[in-house]
């Protein structure tokens, strides 16, 4: 039965405190292998293919996730699959990232033969250089650890840390040796927020054709307030001929209504801002919002253009949506 004095939350720290001391102990243990292994990579002219089984195949599965999200080409094949027709997918100018703490888990010693034969370069991610795989592998990553988080020293928690730890550090020297960027992160995260925001351009999110309100320099006060209400969006672009010369904000009607006794005499060559924040439609959104924002006198909508040609209106709040803050 279990002591009525047990704290969990004390107990989890514990748990915290072995893992952090197993993870200080691997990093120690740290050589040069791990800068041979990225310069084996970065001169692969084939991919990363990382195996294993178990709780070592989950974490193998999130480290070829993270690689192949910062520009190195890699997959994950289960080991026991391997061993069934999966050896297929592997090339002479691979590189094969073999996870296996122990080091002699059957279904990967099993595949390194064939390994062998087809030609590709072996890495070991283990904890035992001794083992089977250890001393079969062209590099060691050591990711040893003497003790579990497990209170009874079996489930694997400190030694998949490591490994996942192990993996996220080669991951990251290969990321600022590539000079791997934001812009190529979000290329292959289209679908992230951060996609959205480095790689969306102000045409993919601009008003343009009948979705644009437009109106002559001559027309009425009437006319230009009738159009900005079927519209809703704030302004009104002027226009002369195909040139747009400025443009009406709901700001400018409002001020021009301290002139009571003209007001509805008014055309729209009147109360127009002829000098315009603008922006083009190949512009990052990100950009526009930056040129909307970043101003004594924040703006809401800006005409879009193609050199001279007005194509579209952009507004902060469709901005916001793809950009955020």
């Amino acid at each position: 039965m279990m002591n009525m004095e047990f704290n969990e939350v004390d107990y989890a720290r514990s748990v915290f405190d072995a893992e952090i001391e197993e993870l200080q102990r691997v990093r120690d243990h740290l050589n040069g292998s791990i800068k041979d292994v990225a310069n084996l990579i970065l001169k692969s002219k084939g991919k990363v293919v990382v195996t294993g089984i178990g709780k070592s195949g989950l974490i193998g599965k999130k480290i070829a996730a993270t690689l192949a999200s910062t520009g190195t080409h890699a997959i994950f094949m289960n080991s026991a699959e391997g061993l069934h027709g999966d050896l297929g997918m592997i090339c002479s100018e691979d590189v094969v990232l073999a996870i296996s703490n122990s080091g002699n888990s059957d279904e990967i010693v099993s595949l390194l033969p064939s390994i062998e034969k087809i030609g590709a370069s072996v890495v070991a991610m283990t904890g035992n250089r001794n083992s089977k795989l250890g001393k079969a592998a062209d590099y060691i990553l050591d990711i040893g650890v003497t003790k579990e988080g497990c209170p009874i020293n079996l489930a694997p928690m400190s030694s998949t840390t490591s490994t996942l730890v192990m993996g996220d550090a080669l991951a990251a020297i290969l990321i600022k040796r590539r000079d791997f960027k934001p812009e190529n992160f979000a290329v292959y995260h289209p679908g992230g927020s951060l996609g959205k925001r480095l790689l969306m351009k102000v045409k993919d999110i601009m008003k343009k054709g009948d979705e644009i309100p437009l109106c002559d320099k001559e027309s009425s006060i009437n006319d230009v307030i009738m159009t900005m209400t079927e519209k809703s969006l704030g302004a009104v672009c002027v226009m002369n001929s195909d040139l747009m010369v400025g443009i009406i904000t709901e700001g400018d009607i409002r001020r021009a209504l301290s002139r009571k006794e003209e007001f509805f005499n008014l055309k729209a060559k009147d109360i127009m801002t002829r000098n315009y924040t603008k922006t083009d439609e190949n512009s990052m959104a990100i950009d526009a919002l930056a040129l909307m924002e970043n101003r004594d006198s924040q703006i809401s909508i800006l005409p879009v253009m193609n050199g001279l040609k007005l194509v579209g209106m952009v507004r902060v709040h469709d901005l916001l949506n793809v950009v955020g803050r």
